[in-house]
Protein backbone atom coordinates (compact mmCIF):
# COMPACT_ATOMS: atom_id res chain seq x y z
CA UNK A 1 0.00 0.00 0.00
CA UNK A 2 2.62 2.51 1.06
CA UNK A 3 4.67 1.70 -2.37
CA UNK A 4 1.96 2.05 -4.28
CA UNK A 5 0.72 5.43 -2.48
CA UNK A 6 5.25 6.50 -3.16
CA UNK A 7 4.45 5.90 -6.97
CA UNK A 8 1.55 7.80 -7.58
CA UNK A 9 3.16 10.93 -5.41
CA UNK A 10 6.02 10.55 -7.66
CA UNK A 11 3.99 10.50 -10.61
CA UNK A 12 1.78 13.35 -9.81
CA UNK A 13 5.49 15.17 -9.00
CA UNK A 14 6.74 14.07 -12.42
CA UNK A 15 3.42 15.90 -14.06
CA UNK A 16 3.76 19.22 -12.19
CA UNK A 17 7.41 19.55 -12.91
CA UNK A 18 6.73 19.20 -16.68
CA UNK A 19 3.36 21.41 -16.77
CA UNK A 20 5.65 24.32 -14.87
CA UNK A 21 8.50 23.48 -17.45
CA UNK A 22 5.84 24.06 -20.22
CA UNK A 23 4.38 27.41 -18.67
CA UNK A 24 7.53 28.64 -18.37
CA UNK A 25 8.73 28.25 -22.11
CA UNK A 26 5.25 29.56 -23.33
CA UNK A 27 6.65 32.91 -21.09
CA UNK A 28 9.52 33.04 -21.82
CA UNK A 29 9.27 32.90 -25.86
CA UNK A 30 6.32 35.49 -25.23
CA UNK A 31 8.57 37.75 -23.69
CA UNK A 32 11.11 36.86 -26.70
CA UNK A 33 8.52 37.70 -29.54
CA UNK A 34 7.92 41.11 -27.48
CA UNK A 35 11.48 41.80 -27.75
CA UNK A 36 11.47 41.55 -31.20
CA UNK A 37 7.93 43.41 -32.00
CA UNK A 38 9.35 46.37 -30.29
CA UNK A 39 12.63 49.23 -30.59
CA UNK A 40 13.32 48.98 -26.90
CA UNK A 41 15.74 51.34 -25.45
CA UNK A 42 18.12 49.32 -23.48
CA UNK A 43 19.67 45.57 -22.84
CA UNK A 44 18.36 45.96 -19.18
CA UNK A 45 15.04 46.83 -19.60
CA UNK A 46 14.64 43.98 -22.35
CA UNK A 47 15.66 42.02 -19.39
CA UNK A 48 12.97 43.31 -17.00
CA UNK A 49 10.34 43.12 -19.68
CA UNK A 50 11.16 39.49 -20.26
CA UNK A 51 11.13 38.65 -16.40
CA UNK A 52 7.67 40.57 -15.66
CA UNK A 53 6.45 38.96 -18.60
CA UNK A 54 6.73 35.33 -17.12
CA UNK A 55 4.28 36.69 -14.07
CA UNK A 56 2.37 39.45 -15.13
CA UNK A 57 0.06 39.92 -18.69
CA UNK A 58 2.34 42.15 -20.89
CA UNK A 59 0.74 45.09 -22.85
CA UNK A 60 2.53 46.41 -25.74
CA UNK A 61 1.55 50.33 -25.47
CA UNK A 62 2.40 52.66 -28.03
CA UNK A 63 2.49 56.01 -27.72
CA UNK A 64 4.04 59.22 -29.24
CA UNK A 65 5.11 61.46 -26.40
CA UNK A 66 8.52 62.71 -26.47
CA UNK A 67 10.50 64.72 -24.09
CA UNK A 68 8.77 65.85 -20.67
CA UNK A 69 5.77 64.36 -21.45
CA UNK A 70 7.38 61.25 -22.07
CA UNK A 71 8.66 61.31 -18.76
CA UNK A 72 5.53 62.16 -16.95
CA UNK A 73 3.91 59.40 -19.15
CA UNK A 74 6.47 56.43 -17.96
CA UNK A 75 6.39 57.58 -14.33
CA UNK A 76 2.57 56.70 -14.59
CA UNK A 77 3.14 52.97 -16.38
CA UNK A 78 5.61 52.53 -13.68
CA UNK A 79 3.76 53.24 -10.84
CA UNK A 80 0.63 50.92 -12.27
CA UNK A 81 3.00 48.31 -13.06
CA UNK A 82 4.16 48.27 -9.44
CA UNK A 83 0.77 49.01 -8.03
CA UNK A 84 -0.31 45.22 -8.31
CA UNK A 85 1.30 42.01 -9.89
CA UNK A 86 -0.72 40.59 -12.66
CA UNK A 87 -0.08 43.51 -15.44
CA UNK A 88 2.93 44.54 -16.82
CA UNK A 89 2.88 47.49 -19.32
CA UNK A 90 5.48 48.56 -21.11
CA UNK A 91 5.44 51.86 -23.27
CA UNK A 92 6.95 52.03 -26.45
CA UNK A 93 7.29 55.84 -28.08
CA UNK A 94 7.02 55.55 -31.46
CA UNK A 95 7.56 59.09 -33.02
CA UNK A 96 5.00 61.90 -33.69
CA UNK A 97 1.30 61.50 -34.00
CA UNK A 98 1.83 60.90 -38.26
CA UNK A 99 4.60 58.71 -37.89
CA UNK A 100 3.00 56.47 -35.00
CA UNK A 101 -0.37 56.24 -37.36
CA UNK A 102 1.84 55.88 -40.68
CA UNK A 103 4.03 52.38 -38.62
CA UNK A 104 0.80 50.97 -37.24
CA UNK A 105 -0.79 50.97 -40.67
CA UNK A 106 2.03 49.05 -41.58
CA UNK A 107 1.74 46.14 -39.59
CA UNK A 108 -1.78 46.31 -38.42
CA UNK A 109 -3.23 42.34 -38.09
CA UNK A 110 0.17 41.26 -38.06
CA UNK A 111 2.07 39.82 -34.78
CA UNK A 112 3.88 43.20 -34.61
CA UNK A 113 0.77 44.81 -33.99
CA UNK A 114 0.98 46.78 -29.76
CA UNK A 115 -2.03 45.66 -27.56
CA UNK A 116 -3.07 49.70 -27.45
CA UNK A 117 -1.71 52.64 -29.43
CA UNK A 118 -2.09 56.38 -28.68
CA UNK A 119 -3.36 57.97 -31.79
CA UNK A 120 -4.19 61.72 -32.37
CA UNK A 121 -7.58 63.16 -32.71
CA UNK A 122 -7.86 63.63 -36.49
CA UNK A 123 -6.53 60.18 -37.36
CA UNK A 124 -10.03 58.83 -35.49
CA UNK A 125 -12.02 58.01 -38.34
CA UNK A 126 -9.06 56.11 -40.21
CA UNK A 127 -8.22 53.99 -37.02
CA UNK A 128 -12.47 52.90 -37.43
CA UNK A 129 -12.10 52.48 -41.43
CA UNK A 130 -9.00 50.74 -40.59
CA UNK A 131 -10.99 47.53 -39.70
CA UNK A 132 -8.13 47.01 -36.95
CA UNK A 133 -9.57 48.03 -33.41
CA UNK A 134 -12.17 46.75 -30.94
CA UNK A 135 -14.33 49.49 -30.00
CA UNK A 136 -14.04 50.08 -26.10
CA UNK A 137 -17.55 50.61 -25.91
CA UNK A 138 -17.32 46.47 -25.67
CA UNK A 139 -15.35 46.85 -22.99
CA UNK A 140 -17.62 49.70 -21.18
CA UNK A 141 -20.94 47.52 -22.02
CA UNK A 142 -19.22 44.65 -20.33
CA UNK A 143 -18.10 46.26 -17.26
CA UNK A 144 -20.51 48.76 -17.04
CA UNK A 145 -18.02 51.67 -16.92
CA UNK A 146 -19.84 54.81 -16.69
CA UNK A 147 -18.38 57.24 -19.16
CA UNK A 148 -20.91 59.99 -18.44
CA UNK A 149 -18.25 60.21 -15.38
CA UNK A 150 -15.76 61.88 -17.56
CA UNK A 151 -15.05 65.49 -18.87
CA UNK A 152 -18.38 66.16 -21.53
CA UNK A 153 -16.53 68.59 -23.72
CA UNK A 154 -14.17 65.54 -24.58
CA UNK A 155 -16.00 62.41 -24.64
CA UNK A 156 -18.20 64.24 -26.94
CA UNK A 157 -15.45 64.30 -29.59
CA UNK A 158 -14.76 60.73 -29.22
CA UNK A 159 -18.66 59.83 -29.17
CA UNK A 160 -19.21 58.10 -33.08
CA UNK A 161 -22.61 56.86 -34.00
CA UNK A 162 -23.50 57.13 -30.14
CA UNK A 163 -20.50 54.44 -29.17
CA UNK A 164 -16.92 55.14 -28.07
CA UNK A 165 -14.20 53.43 -30.59
CA UNK A 166 -11.39 54.38 -28.16
CA UNK A 167 -10.89 56.22 -24.39
CA UNK A 168 -9.85 59.63 -24.38
CA UNK A 169 -6.26 60.28 -22.49
CA UNK A 170 -4.15 63.40 -23.17
CA UNK A 171 -6.71 66.35 -24.37
CA UNK A 172 -5.83 69.82 -24.85
CA UNK A 173 -7.40 73.11 -26.59
CA UNK A 174 -5.56 76.60 -27.95
CA UNK A 175 -5.93 79.35 -25.86
CA UNK A 176 -4.42 82.90 -26.10
CA UNK A 177 -0.73 83.79 -24.25
CA UNK A 178 0.23 87.01 -23.45
CA UNK A 179 2.49 89.01 -21.57
CA UNK A 180 1.07 91.46 -18.56
CA UNK A 181 3.98 93.47 -18.09
CA UNK A 182 3.89 94.39 -22.17
CA UNK A 183 0.09 94.93 -21.50
CA UNK A 184 0.65 97.41 -18.65
CA UNK A 185 3.45 99.37 -19.71
CA UNK A 186 1.12 100.37 -23.35
CA UNK A 187 -1.51 101.13 -20.89
CA UNK A 188 -3.68 98.29 -21.47
CA UNK A 189 -5.35 96.31 -18.47
CA UNK A 190 -3.09 92.88 -18.14
CA UNK A 191 -6.51 91.25 -16.18
CA UNK A 192 -9.20 92.23 -19.09
CA UNK A 193 -7.26 90.59 -22.54
CA UNK A 194 -8.72 91.38 -25.56
CA UNK A 195 -11.92 88.86 -26.10
CA UNK A 196 -12.22 89.62 -29.77
CA UNK A 197 -10.54 89.61 -33.21
CA UNK A 198 -11.22 93.69 -33.56
CA UNK A 199 -9.70 94.26 -29.72
CA UNK A 200 -6.59 91.95 -30.72
CA UNK A 201 -5.98 94.73 -33.37
CA UNK A 202 -6.44 97.23 -31.23
CA UNK A 203 -4.39 95.36 -28.25
CA UNK A 204 -1.82 95.16 -31.05
CA UNK A 205 -1.81 98.46 -32.54
CA UNK A 206 -0.77 99.79 -28.69
CA UNK A 207 1.83 97.64 -28.16
CA UNK A 208 3.73 98.64 -31.19
CA UNK A 209 3.14 102.51 -30.66
CA UNK A 210 4.69 101.88 -27.26
CA UNK A 211 7.37 99.87 -28.14
CA UNK A 212 8.34 99.52 -31.99
CA UNK A 213 10.52 96.38 -31.28
CA UNK A 214 7.49 94.47 -30.48
CA UNK A 215 4.79 93.11 -32.59
CA UNK A 216 1.38 92.84 -31.12
CA UNK A 217 0.71 89.29 -32.30
CA UNK A 218 1.19 85.84 -33.78
CA UNK A 219 -0.74 83.54 -35.28
CA UNK A 220 1.26 79.87 -36.63
CA UNK A 221 0.41 78.94 -39.31
CA UNK A 222 -1.53 75.37 -38.59
CA UNK A 223 -4.46 74.00 -39.67
CA UNK A 224 -5.61 73.20 -35.69
CA UNK A 225 -5.51 76.78 -34.54
CA UNK A 226 -7.93 77.81 -38.00
CA UNK A 227 -10.34 74.68 -37.18
CA UNK A 228 -10.56 76.07 -33.74
CA UNK A 229 -10.91 79.71 -34.90
CA UNK A 230 -14.13 78.33 -36.87
CA UNK A 231 -15.86 76.34 -33.98
CA UNK A 232 -15.59 79.42 -31.87
CA UNK A 233 -17.77 81.13 -34.52
CA UNK A 234 -19.91 78.32 -34.24
CA UNK A 235 -19.03 77.17 -37.78
CA UNK A 236 -18.62 73.80 -39.15
CA UNK A 237 -15.00 72.60 -41.01
CA UNK A 238 -17.65 70.03 -43.06
CA UNK A 239 -21.02 69.77 -43.86
CA UNK A 240 -23.14 67.06 -42.94
CA UNK A 241 -22.92 68.12 -39.22
CA UNK A 242 -18.96 68.17 -39.32
CA UNK A 243 -19.02 64.21 -40.67
CA UNK A 244 -21.27 63.33 -37.37
CA UNK A 245 -24.44 62.37 -39.27
CA UNK A 246 -23.25 61.00 -42.32
CA UNK A 247 -19.64 61.81 -44.33
CA UNK A 248 -19.00 64.93 -45.29
CA UNK A 249 -19.39 66.06 -48.93
CA UNK A 250 -17.66 69.40 -48.71
CA UNK A 251 -16.95 72.50 -46.49
CA UNK A 252 -19.07 73.32 -43.69
CA UNK A 253 -18.08 77.36 -43.26
CA UNK A 254 -19.51 80.01 -45.03
CA UNK A 255 -16.85 82.42 -47.17
CA UNK A 256 -18.07 85.02 -44.41
CA UNK A 257 -16.89 82.60 -41.80
CA UNK A 258 -13.83 81.16 -43.48
CA UNK A 259 -12.57 84.42 -44.84
CA UNK A 260 -12.80 86.28 -41.41
CA UNK A 261 -9.39 84.30 -40.38
CA UNK A 262 -7.50 85.46 -43.13
CA UNK A 263 -8.68 89.32 -42.63
CA UNK A 264 -7.99 89.45 -39.66
CA UNK A 265 -4.62 88.26 -40.14
CA UNK A 266 -4.07 90.72 -43.14
CA UNK A 267 -5.66 93.88 -40.76
CA UNK A 268 -2.56 93.34 -38.76
CA UNK A 269 -0.19 93.06 -41.46
CA UNK A 270 -1.23 96.13 -42.87
CA UNK A 271 -0.98 97.88 -39.94
CA UNK A 272 2.08 96.02 -39.17
CA UNK A 273 1.37 94.75 -35.83
CA UNK A 274 1.61 90.58 -36.95
CA UNK A 275 4.78 88.85 -36.61
CA UNK A 276 5.07 86.01 -39.38
CA UNK A 277 6.50 82.58 -37.87
CA UNK A 278 5.03 80.31 -40.66
CA UNK A 279 4.29 77.11 -39.91
CA UNK A 280 7.17 76.82 -36.91
CA UNK A 281 5.33 76.81 -33.45
CA UNK A 282 8.67 76.60 -31.14
CA UNK A 283 9.62 80.01 -33.30
CA UNK A 284 6.52 81.41 -31.92
CA UNK A 285 6.89 80.53 -28.25
CA UNK A 286 11.05 81.72 -28.73
CA UNK A 287 9.83 85.14 -30.20
CA UNK A 288 7.28 85.21 -27.22
CA UNK A 289 9.74 84.53 -24.58
CA UNK A 290 12.16 87.05 -26.40
CA UNK A 291 9.42 89.67 -25.60
CA UNK A 292 9.35 89.95 -29.93
CA UNK A 293 5.51 89.83 -30.01
CA UNK A 294 2.82 90.20 -27.12
CA UNK A 295 0.41 87.20 -28.27
CA UNK A 296 0.02 84.29 -29.61
CA UNK A 297 -2.77 81.24 -29.57
CA UNK A 298 -1.24 77.98 -28.68
CA UNK A 299 -2.23 74.90 -26.87
CA UNK A 300 -3.24 74.47 -23.41
CA UNK A 301 -1.12 71.99 -22.96
CA UNK A 302 2.13 74.47 -23.57
CA UNK A 303 0.98 76.28 -20.12
CA UNK A 304 3.52 74.96 -17.84
CA UNK A 305 6.25 75.11 -20.03
CA UNK A 306 5.98 79.05 -21.43
CA UNK A 307 4.81 80.63 -17.29
CA UNK A 308 7.39 78.32 -16.08
CA UNK A 309 10.71 79.86 -19.37
CA UNK A 310 8.99 83.79 -19.51
CA UNK A 311 10.80 86.50 -17.48
CA UNK A 312 7.81 88.60 -17.31
CA UNK A 313 4.46 87.56 -15.64
CA UNK A 314 2.30 85.62 -18.93
CA UNK A 315 -1.26 86.29 -19.01
CA UNK A 316 -3.32 83.07 -20.73
CA UNK A 317 -7.03 83.94 -21.87
CA UNK A 318 -10.05 82.36 -23.86
CA UNK A 319 -9.55 82.29 -27.97
CA UNK A 320 -10.99 85.22 -29.91
CA UNK A 321 -13.74 85.49 -31.63
CA UNK A 322 -15.26 88.03 -34.52
CA UNK A 323 -17.02 90.92 -32.75
CA UNK A 324 -20.54 90.13 -34.74
CA UNK A 325 -20.98 86.54 -33.33
CA UNK A 326 -20.80 84.94 -30.00
CA UNK A 327 -18.50 82.71 -28.74
CA UNK A 328 -19.19 79.12 -28.53
CA UNK A 329 -15.98 77.44 -27.52
CA UNK A 330 -13.54 75.21 -28.50
CA UNK A 331 -12.83 71.70 -29.96
CA UNK A 332 -10.62 68.94 -27.89
CA UNK A 333 -7.36 68.39 -29.83
CA UNK A 334 -4.96 65.77 -28.52
CA UNK A 335 -5.25 61.98 -28.77
CA UNK A 336 -6.96 58.90 -27.36
CA UNK A 337 -6.08 55.14 -26.50
CA UNK A 338 -7.50 52.49 -28.80
CA UNK A 339 -7.61 48.53 -28.34
CA UNK A 340 -5.62 46.68 -31.17
CA UNK A 341 -8.19 43.80 -32.32
CA UNK A 342 -6.82 40.20 -33.01
CA UNK A 343 -4.95 39.88 -29.89
CA UNK A 344 -5.67 37.37 -27.24
CA UNK A 345 -8.49 38.38 -25.04
CA UNK A 346 -6.43 38.24 -21.83
CA UNK A 347 -4.05 40.83 -23.13
CA UNK A 348 -6.65 43.10 -24.07
CA UNK A 349 -8.47 42.77 -20.95
CA UNK A 350 -5.53 43.78 -19.26
CA UNK A 351 -5.12 47.03 -21.43
CA UNK A 352 -8.86 47.93 -20.78
CA UNK A 353 -7.47 47.61 -16.64
CA UNK A 354 -4.53 49.96 -17.53
CA UNK A 355 -6.73 52.78 -19.84
CA UNK A 356 -9.19 52.55 -16.55
CA UNK A 357 -6.18 53.12 -14.09
CA UNK A 358 -5.46 56.15 -16.22
CA UNK A 359 -8.85 57.81 -16.07
CA UNK A 360 -8.77 58.01 -12.05
CA UNK A 361 -9.22 61.38 -10.00
CA UNK A 362 -5.52 60.88 -8.62
CA UNK A 363 -3.57 60.04 -12.12
CA UNK A 364 -5.23 62.45 -13.67
CA UNK A 365 -4.74 64.78 -11.64
CA UNK A 366 -0.87 64.09 -11.69
CA UNK A 367 -1.44 64.27 -15.33
CA UNK A 368 -2.88 67.24 -15.22
CA UNK A 369 -0.46 69.50 -13.31
CA UNK A 370 2.21 67.56 -14.90
CA UNK A 371 1.89 68.45 -18.34
CA UNK A 372 -0.62 70.78 -18.50
CA UNK A 373 -3.28 68.33 -20.71
CA UNK A 374 -6.76 68.39 -19.25
CA UNK A 375 -8.32 65.93 -16.63
CA UNK A 376 -10.41 63.75 -18.38
CA UNK A 377 -11.96 62.79 -15.00
CA UNK A 378 -13.41 66.09 -13.42
CA UNK A 379 -12.89 64.79 -10.12
CA UNK A 380 -8.95 65.17 -10.68
CA UNK A 381 -9.64 68.86 -10.26
CA UNK A 382 -10.80 69.15 -6.41
CA UNK A 383 -7.43 66.73 -5.30
CA UNK A 384 -5.14 68.64 -3.53
CA UNK A 385 -1.83 68.64 -5.78
CA UNK A 386 -4.59 70.30 -8.60
CA UNK A 387 -5.70 72.92 -5.84
CA UNK A 388 -2.13 73.88 -5.01
CA UNK A 389 -1.19 74.28 -8.29
CA UNK A 390 -3.86 76.12 -9.23
CA UNK A 391 -3.03 78.61 -6.46
CA UNK A 392 0.76 79.30 -8.10
CA UNK A 393 -0.08 78.42 -11.86
CA UNK A 394 -3.89 80.13 -12.03
CA UNK A 395 -3.08 80.66 -15.79
CA UNK A 396 -3.95 76.67 -15.56
CA UNK A 397 -7.22 77.24 -14.49
CA UNK A 398 -8.70 79.44 -17.52
CA UNK A 399 -7.80 76.84 -19.47
CA UNK A 400 -10.45 74.51 -17.95
CA UNK A 401 -12.92 77.23 -17.59
CA UNK A 402 -12.85 77.65 -21.12
CA UNK A 403 -12.98 74.15 -21.67
CA UNK A 404 -15.78 73.79 -19.33
CA UNK A 405 -17.91 77.21 -20.35
CA UNK A 406 -17.76 75.50 -24.32
CA UNK A 407 -21.21 74.89 -25.44
CA UNK A 408 -21.92 72.01 -26.86
CA UNK A 409 -22.29 71.37 -30.53
CA UNK A 410 -21.85 69.95 -33.60
CA UNK A 411 -19.34 72.79 -34.48
CA UNK A 412 -17.33 72.55 -31.21
CA UNK A 413 -17.96 68.28 -30.95
CA UNK A 414 -15.42 68.52 -34.04
CA UNK A 415 -15.27 66.96 -37.39
CA UNK A 416 -14.46 63.36 -38.23
CA UNK A 417 -12.88 62.18 -41.50
CA UNK A 418 -10.06 60.32 -42.53
CA UNK A 419 -8.50 63.19 -45.00
CA UNK A 420 -8.75 65.88 -42.00
CA UNK A 421 -4.81 65.74 -41.79
CA UNK A 422 -4.66 66.59 -45.49
CA UNK A 423 -7.37 69.47 -44.67
CA UNK A 424 -4.66 70.32 -42.22
CA UNK A 425 -2.08 70.84 -44.41
CA UNK A 426 -4.54 72.91 -47.41
CA UNK A 427 -4.73 75.25 -44.56
CA UNK A 428 -1.77 76.07 -43.81
CA UNK A 429 -0.09 76.86 -47.11
CA UNK A 430 -3.17 79.34 -47.54
CA UNK A 431 -2.56 81.01 -44.17
CA UNK A 432 1.58 81.22 -45.01
CA UNK A 433 0.36 82.47 -48.20
CA UNK A 434 -1.56 85.78 -46.82
CA UNK A 435 1.43 85.77 -44.52
CA UNK A 436 3.95 86.61 -47.00
CA UNK A 437 1.98 89.10 -48.72
CA UNK A 438 -0.37 86.79 -51.25
CA UNK A 439 -3.93 87.83 -51.81
CA UNK A 440 -6.73 86.77 -49.49
CA UNK A 441 -9.46 86.03 -51.83
CA UNK A 442 -7.52 84.09 -54.11
CA UNK A 443 -5.82 81.96 -51.04
CA UNK A 444 -8.98 81.45 -49.54
CA UNK A 445 -10.42 80.15 -52.78
CA UNK A 446 -7.77 78.39 -53.70
CA UNK A 447 -7.78 76.28 -50.19
CA UNK A 448 -11.69 75.97 -50.50
CA UNK A 449 -11.25 74.04 -53.91
CA UNK A 450 -8.27 72.23 -52.84
CA UNK A 451 -10.30 71.03 -49.15
CA UNK A 452 -13.28 70.07 -51.17
CA UNK A 453 -11.19 68.11 -53.74
CA UNK A 454 -9.70 66.21 -50.59
CA UNK A 455 -13.06 65.37 -49.47
CA UNK A 456 -13.98 64.16 -52.75
CA UNK A 457 -10.66 62.28 -53.36
CA UNK A 458 -11.26 60.65 -50.02
CA UNK A 459 -15.19 59.19 -50.64
CA UNK A 460 -13.81 57.92 -53.99
CA UNK A 461 -11.28 56.25 -52.61
CA UNK A 462 -13.39 54.63 -49.84
CA UNK A 463 -15.98 53.70 -53.06
CA UNK A 464 -18.35 55.93 -51.44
Amino acid sequence: MKKWLIGLLFMLFAMVTVACSSDDADANEDGNNNEEETDSTSDEANTNDEAASDEKQVVTFWHAMGGALEEALEEIVDNFNHSQDEIQVNAEYQGTYDEALTKFHTIAGTDEAPTMIQVFEIGTMSMVNSGQIEPIQNYVDNDGYNMSDLEENIINYYKIDDQFYSMPFNSSTPVMYYNKDAFEAAGLDPENPPATYEEVEAASKQIKENNPDMNGFALQAYGWLFEQLLANQGALLMNNDNGRSDTPTEIGFSDEQGKSIFQWVENMINDDTFANYGTNGDDMVAGFLAEDVAMFLQSSASARGVVDQADFEVGVAFLPHPENVEREGVVIGGASLWMVDDNDQAEKDAAWEFMKYLQTPEIQAEWHVGTGYFAINPDAYDEPIVQETYEDLPQFKVTVDQLQSTESSYATQGAIMDMIPEGRRIMETALETVYNGGNVDDAYQTAVEQFNQAIENANTARGE
